[in-house]
């Protein structure tokens, strides 16, 4: 009886070897926009190009003096891509989001120098060179189409962030990045009254006086770092009104 279960037992499928099964890495690549539709072999040859590394909430990323080509995937936290005016002003250009790609890169339309960017949490990021990203367009050609859809929807972002600052008040651009920023969770987390400001074009004192508008009439709640939307359709329509 006992040989029979040792022999049953040996029959048993082993589990995959640590190789066969994704890195976290890897796994983290495979959610980037610009590599949707690759094969898992192909995302084998995109994780032996990168590397993946942490930053902390505060830690520039990018400094606006650096000159290096590379390409940065945010895979976790947000990353505030700013430039500094002569007079010390920050002048915040985007907001980036988890999945999304930035770097000083020609083939992505995007320069980082000059500019700065931050983390504004805690950050999850992978890392290629400008090379080896030449290298994955040529032998991976729907990459260089994901890359034309991301720039698309940048540029139609900016378009969008232009025609506010230009032609809406300091209530309608408020209650638009709240909404933005809560829009998965409910609630705008991680930012100052400084970083909201910075982001609409206002000063800290506006923006603290206008969460306060807010408050009283019950749109949002305040607490450290953070900005509960409790009303999401009065602040549409503080957003989308004429």
């Amino acid at each position: 009886m006992l040989k029979r279960l040792t022999k049953r037992s040996s029959a048993v499928p082993r589990k995959p070897a640590p190789a066969a099964v994704a890195s976290s890495k890897e796994r983290l690549l495979m959610e980037a926009e610009i590599f949707r539709g690759l094969t898992p072999s192909d995302m084998q040859d995109v994780d032996r190009l990168t590397t993946m590394t942490t930053c902390r909430k505060g830690r520039v990323v990018h400094d606006s003096n650096a000159n290096s080509e590379v390409l940065f995937i945010l895979k976790k936290g947000r990353v505030q891509i700013s430039r500094l005016t002569e007079d010390g002003r920050r002048l915040v250009l985007d907001t980036l989001e988890a999945g999304t790609v930035f770097g000083e890169m020609p083939v992505l339309s995007q320069r980082l120098q000059g500019n700065i960017a931050e983390a504004i949490d805690d950050c999850t990021l992978c890392v290629m060179s400008r090379s080896d990203l030449d290298h994955l367009i040529l032998a991976k050609p729907s990459i260089a189409l994901n890359l034309m859809q991301v720039q698309a929807n940048r540029i139609a972002e900016l378009e969008e962030r232009l025609e506010m600052q230009a032609f809406q008040s300091v209530p309608q651009r408020l209650a638009a990045v709240l909404l933005r920023l809560g829009a998965t969770t409910g609630q705008a987390e991680g930012v100052s009254h400084q970083q909201i400001g910075e982001t609409i074009g206002a000063s800290r004192e506006t923006v603290t006086r206008a969460l306060g508008d807010f408050r009283s009439q019950g749109l949002i709640e305040l607490g450290r770092s953070r900005v509960v939307l409790k009303d999401q359709p009065g602040l549409e329509a503080i957003a989308h009104s004429e």
